[in-house]
């Protein structure tokens, strides 16, 4: 295949270029929200309990992203991009909110209640990631938008099957998200909101759009 016809093949690849964006912008929120921030908490954060064993599928959560986005990049260009959209939008918000906003929490319990390897990968976890830019929950956001887009695209759609085990799996990585204490339920109830307002435009509005065009006279 020569160039021009790869180009515009996969022209669409043009997007991933956010990362030259989000990386930086993230990483020095990372470096300079150290102490000086708004502390999230949520009443219910103290009846949920420290469950470990959840790491699976918070870990697991970079792999469906990375997976996800890429099967629908060569499966469903127009489904990538709209996908795509979503999260840019969605994350550029986060990045917004954590800026003019600064968050943490404090969370993560100082004693573990018992040894094992799970314990031993949340510890891993913990020490890679700070408890701070939490608030919306970006695990709970792009795995909402990545089910989403998956779930809609042609070759999924009718999939009973996928399209449950993909939805159970994104609730079992929001679950984790508090199970591990990585955020609170304020950080849930934002990330779900977010994904909820953006749908909203980004999905419902052009469907309707579509119907509407779809049923207009033709002159």
């Amino acid at each position: 295949m020569k160039i021009k016809q790869l180009f515009k093949k996969y022209n669409h690849a043009l997007v991933f270029l956010y990362g030259l964006i989000y990386m930086p912008w993230f990483l020095y929120l990372e470096k300079h929200v150290t102490s000086d921030f708004y502390l999230i908490h949520s009443p219910l954060d103290d009846y949920i309990p420290f469950i470990e064993v959840f790491v699976v599928p918070y870990l697991l959560w970079f792999l469906f992203i990375a997976a996800g986005s890429f099967y629908l990049f060569f499966t469903d260009k127009k489904g990538f991009l709209k996908m795509a959209a979503f999260l840019i939008i969605g994350m550029t918000a986060f990045l917004i909110i954590c800026t003019v906003y600064p968050n943490g929490l404090n969370l993560r319990p100082e004693v573990f209640p018992r040894e094992n390897l799970f314990v031993e990968l949340v510890r891993y976890v913990y020490s890679t990631d700070t408890p701070t830019n939490v608030l919306p929950s970006m695990h709970v956001f792009n795995s909402i938008g990545l089910c989403i887009g998956l779930t809609r695209t042609d070759s999924i759609r009718n999939k009973r099957g996928v399209c449950v085990g993909i939805q159970i799996f994104t609730l079992l990585i929001i679950l984790s998200t508090v199970f591990l204490k990585q955020h609170s339920v304020t950080d849930v109830i934002a990330g779900l909101a977010l994904a909820g307002v953006l749908y909203q435009f980004i999905y419902v509005r052009e469907k309707k759009r579509a119907h509407r065009l779809q049923h207009q006279p033709v002159i």
